[in-house]
């Protein structure tokens, strides 16, 4: 598997998720990753720390680059929990659990984001603003009421099918209301 692909792509995917969900400083985009998926192997089976350490640093620099926060999704074995940064956390009220992800208890995706990410924590819940999800992951739960379906240019990274999510407010009154 290529590595510097993956990269690319999350980048470009990530990117473009951004735009489209018209996210802004400090706004979070939650990604969940299968790098078994992205192999061509069952979700779950056969993870790989290079592919989830690929993954996350793209998606970690390209959140850096554009001012927003990263919420990378842990597997079932932590409950789908999320891995965010300390300053992530303080600045959305996040309430931190103690956890660390592992490839086998987390994913790779998560164990590498959990190492990158400069004073890493994980919580459990999250409202973000955004998601990408490579290999159907199922973010959907972290992202907040309304949910707008977005599909990005790219439709897989490796075998991964690639799906994206952005939100925006809920609108609310009748006929007589304006928005």
């Amino acid at each position: 598997m290529d590595t510097n692909q993956i990269t690319e792509q999350v980048d470009q995917i990530f990117k473009e998720v951004v735009q489209a969900g018209g996210l802004v400083r400090g706004d979070i985009i939650v990604l969940g990753c299968s790098s078994s998926e992205i192999l061509g192997q069952h979700i779950g089976k056969a993870g790989s720390a290079e592919v989830g350490s690929a993954v996350a640093s793209a998606a970690i620099n390209a959140a850096e680059e554009l001012g927003v926060f990263i919420a990378i999704q842990c597997c079932e074995h932590l409950n789908r929990a999320l891995v965010v940064s300390k300053e992530c956390a303080g600045m959305h009220n996040l309430e931190a659990v103690r956890v660390r992800p592992t490839p086998s208890a987390g994913g790779s995706c998560a164990a590498a984001a959990f190492q990158i990410l400069k004073n890493a924590v994980v919580v459990e819940h999250i409202k973000a603003h955004a998601a990408m999800d490579i290999g159907d992951t199922h973010i959907g739960m972290h992202v907040r009421f309304v949910q707008v379906p977005f599909r990005p240019t790219i439709k897989k990274v490796g075998n991964a099918h690639v799906t994206a999510l952005t939100s925006r407010p809920k609108l609310i009154g009748g006929e007589r209301a304006q928005y």
